[in-house]
C-alpha cells in the first residue's frame, strides 16, 4: 500500500500557512502579555526574547489592547520569518513554557498547519462563498480566530484528518449502535419520544434492519436504544473501552444509515446534507480541540432537552423575543446516554471518560429559515478569501446597504435578544462565532440571530433573580451559575472580544468605516435597548456591559501555562490575566439619525435602497 501524502502539503503551502501563524501567535500571544512587544520606530514594533532573537514587525494597536500584525512584516533577526514552529523554540523560555507542553504543542501546531495548507488550495471567492449552503460554508472556515493551534485535534492521524475534519469537506454515512437500555437513557422534549425520534429520522426500511441485526444477536428490539456513532470513536475508543458490553451484546453494531451528514467547525458535530431539515447530530468524540476532550458529559447530555424546553418556554412566553426579534433557538430535542460502568464510579477520573458514549439531536437551522433567508455562522463574518477579499465586504457590497447601516442592522439583529435574556432573566449564552448564527434576509442583510449549544454554553446569575425562580430543578441541577460580573463575560469574550475585535478592523480596512465607528454602533445598540426598557435600570447596572475595563480572559495562556496537556476530574476555564480598556464605556457624540424601530427588518431599508 503506497504511503499516505496530502496532495496540498507542499511547501509554498506550508511557508504561506506558517507566515500567516506566526503573525496570529505573535498578536495573540501580545494580547494575552505572554509577550511585550516595543516600538521600533516607523510603525514597526519589536520584541527581543531570553534566546537572544529578535522579531520585528509592522502592527497597529486596536480595542481591548489587541495587535493586528502584517503577515509579510515579520523578521526575524532580519531576515523574513514564516516558521512558527522555529519561533516556539527561540521563545519558549520567554513564554515560560515547559519541555513537555512545547512537545505537545508542536504537535499541534503542525497539525493544524496542515489543515491550514488544506485551505490554501482550495480558496472560493467570497462572491462564490456568499452562494454556499449553510453546511457547506462551514468546511471552508479557518477555525477559531483566537487560539493559535486551532486545529490541533490530538488523537486524529493525518488519514483521520483528511476523512473526518471539516474543511476536509467529505459527506459521510455514520453507523449505528443498539445500546441495551439498562446502559442506555433516552431523554426529549415533551411529545418526543425514542419511537418517534427514530420514526422521523430513519425509514422504515432502515428501522427494520436495525431491527432484524438485534434479534440476529438474540436480543429483543424494544430492550435497545439506538444511537448514531462516529466511525472513529468507535474504533479508538468504543472498541477498547466498552469490550466487555459488546461481548455481552448489551451493545451490538448496526449499519449506517443511508443518509449522507458533513461535520461542521466542532468536528463532532453532523449535518444532515441528504434532508437538510432533518435533525444535526453531535457526538462524542475523545480528540483532544482547541481546550479541552470533545466528548459528551453524561450529565449535561441527559439534560439536554430539559435546557432546551425550559428556554423555549421562556422564549414563548416573552413577545419581545418571540415576535419582535424572532430569535431562533435551536433546541437539543432529544438525547441517549450511556454511562461507562466502571470509569464513571471513579470519583475523580479525568473528565474525557466521563463522555465517551452518547448523541444529542439539534433542530437544523433549515427548518426555521423564511422564504428568502439564508443562515450564516457568525464566525464567516471574519472570513477572507485567498485574494485578500472580505467575506464581509461581499455581503456588504450585495446588501446594497453603506458599511455604517450595514453593520447598524446585524448589530440590531445580534444584540437585543442576547441582551434580553441576559438583563429580563439572568440567563447568558456563549454567543461565539460558531455558536451565534446570523439569518440573513434575501438582499444579504443581518434580519436576525439563531443560537445554538444551550447545555454545554448556557449559564445563569448566580445572584438571585427573581425570573429564575421557577426554573426547573432538573434544569437548576446543570446550568452553572456564575455571578453577574462574571456572567457578562460570556458576552464581552465570546462575541465582543472573540468576534468583533477581529470584525472592527477588518471593516475598516476593507470597507473604511473607522473602528471608532463600529464600537459607537455598537454602545448605541445597547443604550437603545436600555431605553426600550427602563423598568430593567437595575439590571443595566447589575449585568454591566459598558463599565471602564474588563478583565482579560485568556485561551492560548491556558494551554500553555495553566492546562497543558495533563489530565484533570473537571473541564479547563479560559485564565484571567489582568485587565483591559472597554472600548464600549466611553459614548462618542453621536450625529442625530433615525432610528430603525426594535422589531423592524432592515430588509425594509434595503428594498428602499434597491428600489432608488
Amino acid at each position: 500500500m503506497p504511503l499516505f501524502r496530502p496532495a496540498h502539503l507542499t511547501g509554498t503551502a506550508w511557508r504561506t500557512a506558517g507566515r500567516g501563524m506566526l503573525a496570529k501567535a505573535l498578536s495573540e500571544f501580545a494580547y494575552e502579555e505572554l509577550l511585550t512587544p516595543r516600538p521600533a520606530g516607523g510603525g514597526e514594533y519589536r520584541v527581543l526574547l531570553e534566546s537572544g532573537t529578535e522579531y520585528r514587525f509592522g502592527a497597529r494597536r486596536t480595542a481591548y489592547g489587541s495587535w493586528r500584525i502584517d503577515p509579510a512584516s515579520v523578521r526575524r533577526d532580519g531576515a523574513e520569518a514564516d516558521d512558527p514552529l522555529t519561533f516556539l523554540l527561540d521563545a519558549r523560555t520567554t513564554l515560560g513554557i515547559g519541555d513537555d507542553t512545547a512537545g505537545h504543542l508542536v504537535r499541534e501546531l503542525s497539525a493544524t498547519l496542515t489543515a491550514d495548507t488544506r485551505l490554501l488550495a482550495d480558496t472560493p471567492t467570497a462572491a462564490q462563498l456568499a452562494e454556499y449552503d449553510y453546511a457547506d460554508l462551514e468546511g471552508r472556515q479557518t477555525g477559531h480566530p483566537w487560539i493559535v493551534p486551532n486545529k490541533g485535534r490530538i488523537g486524529f492521524s493525518a488519514t483521520d484528518a483528511d476523512r473526518w475534519a471539516p474543511e476536509a469537506a467529505r459527506p459521510t454515512s455514520l453507523p449505528w449502535i443498539a445500546v441495551h437500555r439498562d446502559l442506555a437513557e433516552y431523554r426529549g422534549v415533551p411529545g418526543l419520544d425514542a419511537e418517534r425520534l427514530y420514526r422521523e429520522e430513519l425509514t422504515p426500511r432502515t428501522r427494520e434492519v436495525f431491527d432484524t441485526a438485534v434479534r440476529d444477536r438474540g436480543g429483543r428490539p424494544e430492550d435497545y436504544l439506538w444511537l448514531p456513532v462516529h466511525p472513529w470513536q468507535w474504533a479508538e475508543t468504543l472498541l477498547p473501552l466498552f469490550a466487555a458490553e459488546i461481548a455481552a451484546d448489551r451493545i451490538i453494531p448496526l449499519p449506517e444509515d443511508p443518509d449522507l451528514r458533513l461535520p461542521q467547525q466542532s468536528v463532532r458535530t453532523f449535518l444532515n446534507v441528504s434532508h437538510r431539515h432533518r435533525r444535526t447530530v453531535k457526538l462524542p468524540l475523545s480528540v483532544l480541540n482547541t481546550l479541552v476532550w470533545r466528548g459528551l458529559p453524561t450529565e449535561r447530555t441527559l439534560a439536554a432537552p430539559a435546557v432546551t424546553s425550559w428556554m423555549l418556554s421562556l422564549r414563548g412566553r416573552d413577545p419581545f423575543l418571540s415576535e419582535e426579534c424572532r430569535v431562533i433557538l435551536l433546541g437539543e430535542t432529544a438525547s441517549v446516554t450511556v454511562r461507562h460502568p466502571v470509569l464513571e464510579a471513579i470519583p475523580a477520573v479525568p473528565y474525557q471518560y466521563r463522555e465517551l458514549l452518547g448523541a444529542i439531536w439539534r433542530e437544523p437551522v433549515a427548518a426555521h429559515l423564511e422564504p428568502g433567508e439564508r443562515a450564516r455562522t457568525l464566525a464567516a463574518l471574519l472570513h477572507t478569501d485567498g485574494a485578500g477579499r472580505s467575506f464581509t465586504a461581499e455581503l456588504v457590497e450585495r446588501s446594497k446597504l453603506s458599511p455604517a447601516d450595514w453593520l447598524r442592522a446585524l448589530f440590531h439583529a445580534l444584540m437585543p435578544p442576547l441582551l434580553h435574556f441576559l438583563y429580563r432573566y439572568g440567563v447568558v449564552f456563549s454567543p461565539h462565532g460558531e455558536n451565534a448564527i446570523v439569518v440573513f434576509d434575501e438582499y444579504d442583510v443581518p434580519a436576525r440571530l439563531a443560537v445554538k449549544d444551550f447545555v454545554d454554553d448556557v449559564n445563569v446569575s448566580a445572584e438571585p433573580v427573581p425570573e429564575l425562580e421557577a426554573m426547573p430543578e432538573d434544569v437548576a441541577g446543570i446550568l452553572l451559575r456564575e455571578p453577574p460580573r462574571f456572567l457578562t463575560q460570556f458576552i464581552h469574550s465570546g462575541l465582543f472580544v472573540g468576534v468583533f475585535r477581529y470584525l472592527a478592523p477588518l471593516l475598516e480596512e476593507q470597507l473604511a468605516l473607522p473602528e471608532e465607528e463600529f464600537w459607537r454602533l455598537l454602545r448605541e445598540e445597547i443604550t437603545a435597548h436600555h431605553d426600550r426598557f427602563p423598568e430593567l435600570a437595575d439590571r443595566f447596572a447589575t449585568f454591566d456591559l459598558l463599565t471602564p475595563r474588563i478583565e482579560r480572559l485568556c485561551l492560548n495562556r491556558n494551554r500553555l501555562l495553566l492546562d497543558g496537556y495533563g489530565d484533570r476530574p473537571e473541564r479547563p476555564h479560559a485564565a484571567v490575566h489582568g485587565t483591559v480598556a472597554n472600548p464600549l464605556h466611553t459614548p462618542a457624540v453621536v450625529a442625530p439619525r433615525t432610528r430603525i424601530p426594535s422589531g423592524t427588518s432592515m430588509s425594509v431599508e434595503a428594498r428602499r435602497v434597491k428600489e432608488l
